[in-house]
């Protein structure tokens, strides 16, 4: 739950563009790792800080080969990202920005680059929980696009940009041959279709649950029912903006983007739309799930309750029986009966088994 919840804004009083470490490091080092590619051929480098990557700057620009991808991974450096900010022209607002994590997605035009931020989901065990239970985690992506360059900041290790590395390493698709801009939408597509596997798994997830509930629900069905809510909660923070930072990005008049990359972006729309479908699906499973779970529970209730009724409702004539012959009057005919006490047995017998057929010719038991 560290992770879930965190504070939006910066430090009260501090002046815009205040660049402060994340509350929490979740990387012990910050790694930097810089793609050059074109359609000849792609090179993979490590840079160990900004004066490393010094020397790509005077050939950045428009139509600039080989074109340059720049991953940041670790944020609580704050030198390293202003140097990077110097170095490349970053805006201070934006950078400010990629250390408060827990931004909404959203895109910002700054002229000479575009700022966006996108969030992924990982997976991660329960603190405390049962063994193999796991919990959503976001993370926060941010990227700067500008000619020629493409920088990315994450958080953590470990992204959906795989994908898109291996194209790079293969020199597959149209993506060595294409600008930033394409690199760009790979990227956004490709956390875009991270998405997909996190839904198959929360659709097993129901699957199981709602046998669950049908078959034997429990007071841990309940926690999993919150547990399913709150992971659809902030899947659909993430989607529901994103949806609308990719149409900006390919409806917005603006040099950075190519009309070509404007269509692939569209395709990139439509799977963000299915995925807020999706989301909103299995929002409205969940929200019924809560209603079996508490109809299920009923049902257990009202059963035992009838059995315990008609286990009562037997023994009132009998215990009427046993009150009348436990009074203390002095004259009772039945008492110096010789068979007196086997009788008013049998009598109680009689009457016990007669109401049980009763009620099973009735459907009640």
């Amino acid at each position: 739950m560290a992770h879930r919840f965190v504070r939006r804004h910066g430090h009260v009083g501090a002046s815009p563009g205040t660049l402060r470490a994340p509350e929490v490091q979740r990387v012990d080092e910050v790694s930097i790792q810089v793609f050059r590619y074109g359609p000849d051929g792609c090179e993979e480098s490590a840079a160990s800080g900004a004066a490393d990557l010094a020397p790509l700057v005077p050939q950045l620009g428009h139509g600039s080969r080989p074109m340059t991808w720049i991953d940041v991974v670790g944020l609580h450096d704050i030198e390293l990202i202003a140097e990077l900010g110097r170095l490349f022209g970053l805006h201070p607002l934006a950078l400010e920005d990629v250390v408060n994590t827990g931004q909404r997605p959203k895109m910002e035009d700054y002229e000479s680059n575009l700022f966006i931020v996108m969030r992924h989901f990982h997976h991660q065990p329960v603190a405390g929980g049962a063994e193999g239970e796991e919990e959503m985690v976001p993370e926060q992506i941010s990227m700067f696009v500008q000619p020629g360059l493409v920088i990315t900041f994450q958080e953590v290790a470990g992204d959906g940009f795989e994908p898109v590395r291996d194209r790079l390493r293969r020199k597959a698709g149209r993506l060595p041959s294409r600008g930033a801009d394409y690199l760009a939408y790979a990227l956004v597509d490709a956390l875009v279709d991270s998405f997909f596997p996190l839904l198959e798994h929360l659709g097993e997830r129901i699957e199981d649950l709602e046998e669950e509930l049908v078959d034997e629900p429990t007071p841990e069905s309940l926690d999993s029912i919150y547990r399913l809510r709150r992971d659809l909660l902030l899947l659909r923070r993430a989607a529901w903006p994103k949806r609308e930072m990719i149409n900006s990005l390919q409806r917005d008049d603006n040099d950075l983007i190519s009309d070509e990359t404007r269509l692939f972006l569209r395709d990139c729309y439509d799977h963000s739309v299915e995925v807020l479908e999706i989301i909103e699906t299995y929002r409205e499973l969940g929200a019924g799930m809560l209603d079996v779970y508490l109809s299920s529970m009923s049902q257990r209730m009202n059963e035992v309750m009838k059995v315990l009724t008609i286990i009562a409702t037997i023994f009132i004539p009998l215990t009427f029986i046993a009150g009348v012959y436990g009074m203390n009057f002095q004259y009772m005919p039945e008492l110096k009966m010789h068979l007196g006490y086997p009788v008013s047995l049998a009598v109680m017998a009689v009457i016990a088994l007669g109401l049980v057929g009763y009620f099973k010719r009735k459907g009640w038991m």
